[in-house]
């Protein structure tokens, strides 16, 4: 929890993860070889309220706004990937807070070690029983599981006879069931060349019987609770606000590798005598053009996350160009720094592709970043679709 001397004054979340920067480097090495976050590391969250910075101060949270939530996680990245893409989405699961009971959301995320881990949803079904439902399912993806006592599990609404529950539109009705993580079965699949530190594994479970007071779904009107500012952004765009974060912090992270590299780094020369990778004018400009690139990503995408964050804040809706334009930012984002990532990366040479320097890991992190939703260059198509002033179909 905040102290409570520091509740009313003004955080800087951004300090405060960089000030977690050195335990998290130094336990780097162990997070991707036992693929989960290490408990000192967790620990070092929970102290500096990171997990809880988004949450609302009536819960015990830091009632941050959007940009300190994407700084932060930038910088935790520049230190690890995968300890920032837990963070990220571990603290953008606490918008589901707005959507409970206040009670039970404290419960949830207001504790010393309150976190939620879930997966994307696959077909599970929660079956409506007297006072809740019974859920069967099984889940993947579910990072930062190895740390959060608690779960989530998206699941299809089927009534007691047996028939899909359907909305207005005659879709399918779903939501999410929040549970004890000792009530889930896991399954060991996270064996990826990237974010192994995420441990983003499979769970399932069988005829659990959930309360309905435990079960919500993200962004319903229906279900919320309150006029937190936090509310008012949609959960998907929160991870991308999150994500777009860890992309950041993996280029920032890896040109700087680069340039510390580029000082002393000379390779063969045709003519004359070698000269430092510093010197040269073609590297000097591809340096510049790459600094260009994060730098305006970077820029563009603050300006969105200000405007959206005055829009939640005033409970006002973004208008359809505002959305389409946060989404490109987001993408845009992602793919920027995907190219100053592999910018470094061949830049190095050799250098780069032993274990353990400063390139090889960052370069398999953020092309594992580059495979997630938030990351698909198809986003591009309905955010074009908005600009021109059509409603498209993939929601932005």
């Amino acid at each position: 929890m905040l102290a409570r001397e520091e509740r009313n004054l003004p955080v800087d979340w951004v300090a405060r993860a960089a000030a977690l920067v050195p335990t998290i480097e130094a336990a780097a090495g162990r997070i991707e070889a036992e693929r989960r976050i290490v408990p000192e590391v967790v620990a070092g969250l929970h102290e500096a309220g990171l997990f809880r910075m988004l949450l609302p101060a009536s819960l015990g949270g830091g009632a941050a706004d959007i940009v300190a939530f994407n700084q932060a996680i930038e910088t935790i990245a520049t230190a690890d990937a995968s300890t920032a893409w837990c963070l990220a989405q571990q603290v953008a699961s606490t918008q589901a807070a707005g959507f409970l009971d206040q009670g039970i959301a404290r419960e949830i995320f207001a504790g010393p070690d309150g976190a939620v881990a879930w997966g994307p949803p696959s077909g599970a079904k929660a079956v409506v029983t007297d006072g809740g439902y019974v859920v069967t399912g099984k889940w993947r993806f579910a990072s930062g599981s190895g740390h959060c006592p608690w779960l989530g599990g998206h699941c299809a609404v089927i009534e007691k006879g047996g028939q899909p529950r359907l909305d207005a539109h005659g879709r399918p009705v779903l939501r999410t069931m929040l549970f004890r993580k000792d009530k889930a079965t896991f399954h060991d699949i996270w064996h990826v060349i990237g974010l192994r530190g995420t441990g983003s594994n499979g769970y399932e479970v069988r005829d659990l019987f959930v309360p309905e007071a435990y079960s919500t779904w993200r962004d319903n009107l229906a279900d919320r609770r309150g006029d937190a500012p936090l509310s008012n952004i949609p959960l998907l765009t929160l991870y991308g606000m999150g994500f777009s974060g860890v992309a950041f912090g993996l280029a920032r992270a890896s040109l700087a590798a680069f340039m510390k590299l580029a000082e002393t780094k000379k390779p063969s020369a045709t003519h004359g005598a070698p000269i430092p990778l510093r010197d040269n004018p073609v590297i000097q400009g591809r340096v510049a053009k790459a600094t260009g690139r994060l730098q305006s990503a970077r820029t563009y995408l603050i300006d969105m996350l200000r405007l959206f964050w005055d829009a939640a804040v005033a409970n006002r809706a973004p208008t359809l160009e505002q959305r389409a334009q946060l989404r490109v930012a987001i993408t845009g984002a992602i793919e920027q720094s995907r190219r100053v990532v592999d910018f470094a990366y061949h830049a190095a040479g050799a250098d780069a592709i032993f274990n353990g320097s400063p390139f090889e890991r960052r370069f398999r992190d953020m092309h594992t970043v580059t495979a997630q939703g938030q990351a698909h260059l198809s986003n591009f198509e309905g955010a074009g679709q908005a600009l021109f002033g059509t409603e498209p179909v993939q929601r932005l």
